[in-house]
């Protein structure tokens, strides 16, 4: 089993994917840009970054291991941490770790894991087909010493005007320039209110954003983090002991916000449940919780086929 082609195939669909027991290779959307030296374009991509601290099954890159191999989950499990003590013991012999269409891994000051990502693929599926390219900048010297020596050579002749003295022409000369001066400057306030309000209008709805998203306690970063942990004396599920696969429906800064959903879950059917708080201090819910891997990822499945695709397996050790 060659494991970093699952995890470029994950790469593509999801912004983390996670190695269980060795770390966690993340990707975030970089804007197509232009290089002013070389005058080259380039598409918008995905950047990758990889954080060892988030060693955690998530159930991603197992189950997608499982369900490509037609293996078990256990089994997809136990050879990817024999991949990984490979992986491991390469680092910390002090060679470097080629991972294909990924990028170099290697260990540096500290025993600190440093990465450097591969540039032969493009991951963000919306940029497909799209390439760097060189642009010809465009020279326009020749042609203004062209019009420089013609302006030369042909003579200019002014020849005089009789002005007709009218006296109601240089008045109507001045009434048009105000006209003209007063509808300019009309069109420009109300070209400068309509801006004033459509710049309302994107701030109100940057802000409604931002609100959803710490609601919803949703984060990307692709600085280190340090290792998330649950607050499991709070979980109110502890009575049964043996369910070890929770299925997360959500994490959420204001605790009603978690009761609300629970009851919402319920209601739905879901053996909805509060799980605790994360590191983070963010309230877990969860729609159900298993004993059997298969059931749970069978479970998760139709969970986000039906409801949300936001949801996620939490596989306690």
């Amino acid at each position: 089993m060659v494991l970093e082609h699952y995890i470029s195939d994950l790469l593509y669909r999801y912004n983390c994917v996670v190695v269980p027991n060795f770390g966690a290779f993340l990707t975030q959307k970089i804007a197509a840009r232009i290089n002013d030296t070389t005058n080259t374009f380039f598409a918008p991509s995905k950047s990758i970054a990889f954080n060892e601290q988030l060693i955690t099954n998530d159930g991603l890159l197992v189950s997608h291991i499982a369900q490509s191999e037609k293996i078990t989950f256990e089994d997809a499990l136990s050879q990817i941490e024999g991949i990984t003590k490979k992986w491991s013991q390469k680092l910390t012999e002090g060679e470097k770790l080629s991972l294909s269409k990924i990028g170099l891994l290697w260990a540096g000051a500290e025993n600190k894991v440093q990465f450097q990502p591969s540039s032969e693929v493009n991951y963000l599926t919306s940029s497909f087909g799209l390439s760097s390219f060189n642009s010809i900048p465009v020279t326009r010297e020749v042609l203004k010493e062209e019009i420089i020596a013609l302006e030369e050579d042909i003579p200019f002749i002014i020849s005089p005007e009789k002005r007709e003295t009218t006296s109601f022409r240089p008045y109507l000369k001045y009434a048009a320039i105000l006209l003209l001066a007063l509808s300019t400057g009309l069109t420009g306030y109300r070209a400068y209110e309509k801006g004033m309000v459509n710049e309302r209008l994107v701030r109100q709805d940057a802000q409604k954003e931002v609100t959803r998203q710490i609601q919803e306690a949703t984060f990307f970063n692709t600085a280190p983090l340090e290792l998330p942990t649950v607050n499991v004396d709070a979980v109110s599920n502890a009575e049964n002991n043996t369910a070890r696969h929770h299925i997360v429906a959500g994490a959420f800064r204001v605790k009603a916000n978690a009761d609300r959903k629970i009851a919402t879950l319920q209601q739905k059917g879901y053996k909805a449940a509060y799980y605790g708080t994360n590191a983070y201090g963010l309230h877990m819910v969860t729609y159900d919780r298993y004993e059997n891997a298969q059931e749970a990822l069978s479970a998760l499945r139709k969970i986000k086929r039906t409801q949300s695709s936001d949801a996620w397996l939490l596989s306690e050790k």
